[in-house]
């Protein structure tokens, strides 16, 4: 026997090669190297990148220590200064006074630590201030005695004019102990800078460091005119907790960090007051450069200003820095800068990855020889396999191959593996083209199965589905090999109870098969495959169910994809049904029409599709078929749109309400106006009660006659003519009176509506029926873009819109010559057909539905063009437009629940369509069709009223309906 084999794929030029084992070796001390530099750098970069950010995190947290000690010290200083510029201390002109506030003073200086003293200055250069000895070296600092708490320094001026000092020494409860006169006591606080700059302007100063003059010690002076402007208030802060507190701020012993004004002065140092030179009374502040500092001279000159580690060169040395605004001192201009060398930041981490370097390259030299053996060994078993996989590449799926002998356990199982890949492929297409190709489920799961079945080996498959209420199992398909293996089968039966179908896969009820649960992604149960175990599988353990299991899975996604297409069209069926059964409980006149027109519709298609002689014989395939159908159901789904006032609008004055109450109330005011004139006249003498009595029943006769003429024609069951209209206007010429404003108990809307217009002066003389302005309603931003100019107009509307959206107008109403609406009303009935399209295009269609929204909103369009919303002529209307109109139609004329008109009988209603489709209205070959094959006749049996259902001359209405 001859064999063609597939030829072999054409060699590629052979370059460049090396051994395997080689190969390998070099991969492996190669990919050593790579990986330890890779995570050496990566662990670098990163490393390096968590300490800069966490330095300067430092940063940040230091320069915001040092603001918020800073604001610690200023915030409260402010708030109490500015609580004391109220204080009666200013006003105090004599000694004990300003001795009756100590108490407060005190409280100052305990309630914030950091005040050294609290003192007032007045414009006669007297003085007072009081300042706390809480430790030993004040109290020898000011000679006080030892149980001395506060000190209270005071200047007063004698009435001769001469300024003498007072040192009252007080104990820890403001007794006093001892009072020193100090008569050389030489100071002036008007000359002192916190009284000057606060004299000057209002608010309050904060001064430069400067050096107390009593306690000789270096601080700032926050100061505030009083509120009266008697005296200027002041509060002394030691510095000196600003250098300790930065001392404690050092990252590294190496990290400088100071405080700096615009002309890189230091205001604040670490630890001591180095960075200050007095010079008698003033004190001088150090700049970086007479400090000696280099480090951060060189960040003040060229870091900006950010809160993020600066890297830059000092003295041949990388350090990190960075500096900040001083924002805890408004207006002071003050930097807060930061620096650490890179050896105290970065050292340790060099140090750590040079070790780390050395033991990777260490590691990869010991596994070089490794690499060497195991790739010489692995190149011997791949070499063998090589030849398979070319089998393979071939397409050569049915290929066997001997066993291989290799120790490697891996490699005998990859040989395994190809033995069986080529069938396994083969199964595999063949079940990808099946759930790719077949549409039905149950063709799809058997052909399915047969590969399943095929592919484990077993001699026997079963599919059981679960039934939608999750309560039984049906059995859905059978598979059996045909070597006659299945002749021992166990019968199961067509349907179980989920209970028992689950004890099977949860038990295993039969030694020789495999029941496995077959579940959604969401783990809801889809069925049940069952599979027989053939002779060499009596013994298969866990490893085939797990394999099984997974190959059901091809199981579970086209089931699960079927019934979520079925289950998505069925919503979709039950949504479309929902909003046609909301239309029709909207109006309990048309309740049942979106119903019967698709239940028409669809028996109208189904007759034409079905019928082996009609023209349009198989013209709808199922999928063309449920676009129709939903269309169909759809086509009058924007009237969720529409008021239902005026769909139900029974007469011509409804609204709301029927508003024939409201002129029938005017009447029976002239009614009695009648008879106040009657009684008047008589009672003044102007005739006898006769001619009086004649004339009073003449009017009453002439009203109940216009009441019920206007009655009558506010029914619109009869047309109104040129003399009614004439008499309409008659009627209406007549007045009453108003004795009540109209314009009370009105609506937001309402207000609107009347606010243009003058209010007339009560009684007011009113016609009995009008058309008032408020009646009109205008469009304004609610003007829909139907008219075909429209920018706005998408759709292709061609509607002709009305001069407003609602006119309410008495007499415009009641001169309806036909029916009940007008022509406002009949834009808004007739803009639901515009909104169905508007909806429905809206919607993300697919391909096979696209048709919808044309086949739902296009039943109201006419062959000769002059229908709406499109005015499509009849070269632009399909088969289904026409089928939809004559439903749409038939119904109309039939339905028995109509507000304005009767249900018409059956000869009736088909004479009228058919003068419709000789007019140009519906189309004539459909209504022929509709008439013979009986369509009328079987709709009639269902939904008609006995009563209405008459005899039809067919072929009398079939001429007709072609003009002939």
């Amino acid at each position: 026997m001859t064999t063609t084999s597939i030829p072999p794929p054409p060699q590629a030029r052979k370059g460049w090669s090396i051994r395997l084992q080689s190969l390998i070796a070099a991969v492996v001390v190669t990919s050593m190297l790579i990986l330890a530099g890779g995570l050496l750098w990566n662990s670098w970069q990163s490393a390096r990148t968590a300490l800069l950010d966490a330095a300067g995190q430092s940063f940040g947290d230091i320069g915001n220590l040092i603001n918020e000690k800073s604001r610690g010290i200023v915030g409260p200083a402010q708030a109490t200064l500015r609580q004391l510029s109220f204080d009666p201390l200013a006003r105090a002109t004599r000694l004990e006074e300003r001795f009756e506030r100590v108490v407060v003073l005190a409280d100052i200086l305990e309630y914030n630590p950091l005040l050294a003293a609290v003192y007032a200055g007045y414009p006669n250069g007297e003085f007072f201030l009081l300042r706390r000895l809480h430790t030993p070296e004040l109290r020898l600092f000011f000679d006080a005695p030892g149980r001395a708490g506060w000190l209270v320094q005071s200047i007063t001026r004698a009435p001769d004019g001469r300024l003498s000092g007072q040192w009252h020494y007080l104990d820890a409860s403001l007794r006093r102990l001892r009072t020193q006169n100090l008569p050389d006591y030489q100071f002036d606080p008007r000359q002192r800078p916190w009284y000057e700059s606060a004299q000057g302007t209002a608010g309050q100063h904060l001064t430069s460091p400067y050096l107390f003059y009593t306690s000789r010690q270096i601080g700032v002076t926050l100061s505030e005119r009083s509120r009266d402007g008697r005296a200027v208030l002041g509060l002394d802060v030691d510095i000196s907790a600003i250098g300790e507190e930065m001392k404690a701020l050092r990252y590294t012993p190496n990290t400088q960090i100071a405080v700096v004004d615009a002309q890189q002065r230091v205001i604040a140092y670490p630890g001591t007051l180095q960075h200050l030179q007095r010079q008698g009374e003033a004190v001088n502040f150090k700049t970086l450069a007479e400090l000696g500092i280099p480090a951060l001279q060189a960040l003040a000159t060229s870091a900006p200003q950010a809160r993020r580690a600066y890297g830059y060169e000092a003295q041949d040395e990388r350090w990190y820095g960075m500096r900040m605004e001083m924002d805890a001192v408004p207006e002071s201009q003050l930097d807060i800068l930061v620096a650490i060398p890179d050896r105290d930041l970065l050292g340790n981490l060099r140090r750590d990855l040079q070790r780390q370097a050395l033991q990777g390259l260490l590691i990869a030299l010991l596994l070089l020889p490794l690499g060497w053996l195991a790739g010489r060994q692995i190149g011997h078993a791949m070499h063998r396999l090589s030849t398979r996989s070319r089998n393979l590449a071939r397409f050569q799926f049915e290929a066997a191959a001997t066993p291989d002998t290799s120790p490697l356990q891996e490699v005998q199982e990859l040989d395994r593996v190809l033995q069986h890949m080529g069938r396994t492929v083969q199964n595999f297409l063949g079940i990808t083209e099946t759930i790719s190709r077949e549409a039905q489920t149950e063709v799809m799961l058997g052909k399915v199965l047969n590969q399943l079945v095929e592919t484990t080996n077993c001699v026997q498959g079963v599919v059981y589905l679960a039934s939608p209420d999750g309560s039984e199992l049906a059995l859905a398909a059978v598979s059996r090999r045909h070597d006659g293996a299945a002749d021992s089968a166990h019968n199961l039966p067509g349907r179980v109870p989920v209970a028992t179908g689950l004890a099977w896969a949860s038990e295993q009820r039969f030694a020789d098969s495999l029941a496995i649960r077959l579940r959604s992604r969401q783990q809801e149960l889809l069925g049940l495959l069952v599979l027989q175990f053939g002779a060499d599988q009596r013994d298969a353990g866990d490893d085939f169910r797990s394999f099984a299991e997974r190959l059901s899975g091809v199981l579970e996604v086209s089931i699960e994809t079927r019934q979520l297409i079925e289950s998505q069209q069925r919503l979709l069926d039950g949504v479309i049904r929902l909003l046609a059964d909301a239309i029709d409980a909207k109006s309990p006149y048309t309740g049942g029409h979106c119903e019967r027109v698709p239940l028409l519709a669809e028996m109208f298609v189904d007759r034409l599709n079905g019928d082996p002689t009609s023209p349009y014989a198989g013209r709808w395939n199922a999928e063309q078929r449920y676009e129709f159908k939903l269309g169909a159901w759809l086509h009058d789904c924007g009237k969720i749109t529409s008021p239902e006032h005026i769909i139900d609008k029974a007469t011509k004055l409804e609204t709301i309400c029927n508003r024939i109450h409201e002129i029938r109330t005017r009447f029976e005011v002239l009614h009695r106006d009648a008879l106040i004139d009657y009684w008047q006249a008589l009672a003044e003498g102007r005739g006898d009660a006769d001619s009086l009595g004649r004339t009073l029943q003449q009017r009453h006769r002439q009203l109940q006659d216009d009441f019920a003429f206007v009655a009558g024609c506010n029914v619109g069951s009869e047309t109104t003519d040129d003399a009614d209209l004439e008499r309409l206007q008659g009627v209406a010429a007549q007045t009453w009176q108003r004795h009540f404003d109209d314009r009370l108990g009105l609506s937001i809307e309402e207000i609107r509506r009347v606010s243009g217009q003058a209010r007339p002066p009560l009684p007011a003389t009113e016609a009995l029926l009008a058309d008032r302005p408020e009646h009109v309603v205008p469009w304004g931003a609610r003007r829909p873009p139907v008219e075909r100019g429209d920018p706005a107009n998408v759709w292709g509307f061609d509607m002709q819109l009305p001069a407003s959206e609602h006119n309410l107008g008495e007499l415009h109403n009641l001169s309806v010559r036909s029916g009940t609406l007008t022509a406002e009303d009949r834009f808004r009935i007739n803009d639901h057909i515009v909104q169905t399209l508007i909806m429905l295009r809206r919607l993300p269609w697919p391909r096979h539905l696209a048709r919808v929204p044309d086949i739902a909103a296009t039943h109201h369009e006419k062959l000769n063009g002059q229908g709406y919303p499109r005015r499509l002529g009849a070269d632009q209307l399909t088969v289904e437009d026409r089928i939809i109109a004559i439903a749409d139609v038939f119904e109309a004329l039939t339905a028995p629940d109509r507000p304005y008109k009767g249900p018409k009988t059956l000869s009736e209603s088909l004479g009228i369509m058919a003068r419709m489709a000789r007019e140009g209205h519906l189309c004539p070959e459909m209504f022929g069709i509709f008439l013979h094959q009986g369509i009328w006749r079987e709709f009639a049996d269902r939904h008609l009223a006995p009563t209405q259902i008459d005899a039809v001359d067919i072929t009398a209405l079939s001429e007709h309906s072609r003009g002939r």
